[in-house]
């Protein structure tokens, strides 16, 4: 009965990022994610996942999305720098407090397992990519796109790393306009 419940996706995640955390990404199998996350079969995983490594990374073409999205409406009038600004909150805010723990068990599984790793810089250079294909379909030039879009992504990342790793009650969007800030004003000193 417990397999007809919703949101099957969301719990498979949780229950992976739970037995990763506990036993370790390398010795957990899908089976024993599906069990976790409500005695669902290991067929319902795989219609949400390619693999277990995938479970982790759930997501991706959202937050692509949400960025190409912000920067598509953003005003004529906006920089590069004001559109890249524009999606790092759009992207920030689609991530809520319940997250924040799921985040913060996640950099640990991602941290102990060099597969994890790669798979996690792959993420990132795509969020970068959709982020710089976004502002050249705004007309900007592509160096100028690649670095913006560079420096976003860097500015998420960072504020993600300290939305997860703080215990004060700041959002992510607290946290991404802080670190965006503080990355603008890095590359004034740079002149």
């Amino acid at each position: 009965m417990a397999r007809w419940e919703p949101n099957a996706r969301e719990r498979l995640v949780r229950a992976a990022v739970e037995l990763f955390a506990e036993q370790g990404y390398e010795t957990t199998t899908v089976i024993e994610i599906a069990e976790r996350a409500g005695g669902l079969t290991k067929t319902t995983f795989f219609r949400h996942f390619s693999d277990k490594r995938e479970v982790l990374f759930a997501g991706q073409e959202i937050h692509n999305r949400i960025v190409a999205e912000a920067i598509a409406e953003a005003p004529e009038t906006a920089t590069p720098l004001d559109m890249v600004g524009l999606a790092l909150e759009g992207l920030a805010s689609s991530f809520t407090e319940d997250r924040r723990d799921i985040g913060r068990r996640l950099r640990a599984v991602i941290a102990n397992s060099a597969e994890l790793q790669e798979r996690s810089a792959s993420k990132r250079a795509a969020l970068s990519e959709a982020t710089a294909q976004a502002l050249r379909t705004r007309g900007v030039s592509e160096l100028v796109a690649d670095l913006a879009a560079e420096l976003g992504t860097r500015a998420f990342y960072g504020a993600f790393d300290r939305w997860t790793s703080a215990p004060d009650p700041r959002t992510l969007v607290e946290y991404a306009r802080e670190v965006f800030g503080e990355l603008k004003t890095a590359m004034s000193v740079l002149e």
